[in-house]
C-alpha cells in the first residue's frame, strides 16, 4: 500500500489497516496453522504516550475485536486507575500485543502462546511509528522477554520484583491480569501495596 512520505499520521493508519488484513499465522505459519479465522487486534497511537504490551487476545476479545474487552482487562483497568473511557481513548494508550490474534486453546483449555509469526513481522515496524511512547507496560512473560531482553526462563515473580531497574529503561513490568494469577497476587502483596500506586501515578502523569 502505497502511503504518503514524510506523514506520520497517514503512515500509522497504513500500518493499521495492514495489521488487520494480516493472515500470515494462516497462510504462511512458522508451525500449525491457525485453526480459525485470524482476527488482529491492536491500537496504535501517535500521542499515547503509554504503550500495553500484552501477550495476546483471548477468545471474548477474539469475538468483540475490542482488546481487554473482558475480565482481565477490568483488572488491568483497575490496576492502572482508569475506567473504560480512558483506557479505549487512543489519545492515552496504545495497544500492542505480542501476537495480534487469539492463539486458541491447548489440550487443558488454557489459551496457548502467541503466534510466533507476529513479532518478528510487525514489532519493529509498529514501534517506529510511535517514538513518542514514553512508558511500555509489559504485561506477562512473553512481553517483558522481548522489551527486556530477557534470557529464556527468567522467573516472571523475578521480573516484576525489579521493576524499579526495569522502570529506569521505560518498562514496567506486570503480571498478566488473568484470573489465573489471583494466587500470585496473594502470595505477592508487595504487589499491589508498592507497584500498582506507582503505575498509576504514572498513568496520572501522562494521560487526559
Amino acid at each position: 500500500m502505497q502511503t504518503m512520505p514524510g506523514n506520520p499520521m497517514i503512515e500509522i493508519q497504513s500500518l493499521g489497516r495492514d495489521i488487520a488484513a494480516c493472515r500470515i499465522c494462516r497462510d504462511h505459519p512458522a508451525g500449525e496453522p491457525m485453526a480459525h479465522e485470524p482476527r488482529p487486534v491492536a491500537v496504535l497511537s501517535k500521542v499515547a504516550r503509554i504503550l500495553i504490551a500484552g501477550q495476546a487476545p483471548g477468545l471474548r476479545v477474539h469475538e468483540s475485536g475490542i482488546p481487554f474487552n473482558d475480565a482481565s482487562g477490568d483488572r488491568l483497568r483497575e490496576w492502572l486507575g482508569v475506567d473504560r473511557t480512558r483506557f479505549y481513548d487512543p489519545g492515552n494508550f496504545s495497544i500492542l500485543p505480542m501476537g495480534f490474534c487469539f492463539p486458541g486453546y491447548d489440550s487443558h483449555g488454557s489459551d496457548l502462546p502467541p503466534r510466533k509469526e507476529c513479532a518478528p513481522k510487525w514489532r519493529a515496524k509498529a514501534l517506529s511509528t510511535m517514538p513518542q511512547v514514553e512508558l511500555v507496560l509489559a504485561v506477562g512473560g512473553y512481553a517483558q522477554a522481548w522489551h527486556l531482553g530477557l534470557k529464556s526462563g527468567v522467573p516472571m515473580t523475578e521480573t516484576v520484583r525489579d521493576w524499579r531497574l526495569h522502570l529506569q529503561k521505560g518498562v514496567l513490568p506486570l503480571p498478566h491480569p488473568s484470573w489465573r494469577n489471583t494466587g500470585w497476587l496473594r502470595r505477592n502483596p508487595w504487589f499491589e501495596a508498592e507497584l500498582v500506586p506507582e503505575l498509576r501515578r504514572l498513568v496520572l502523569q501522562w494521560i487526559s
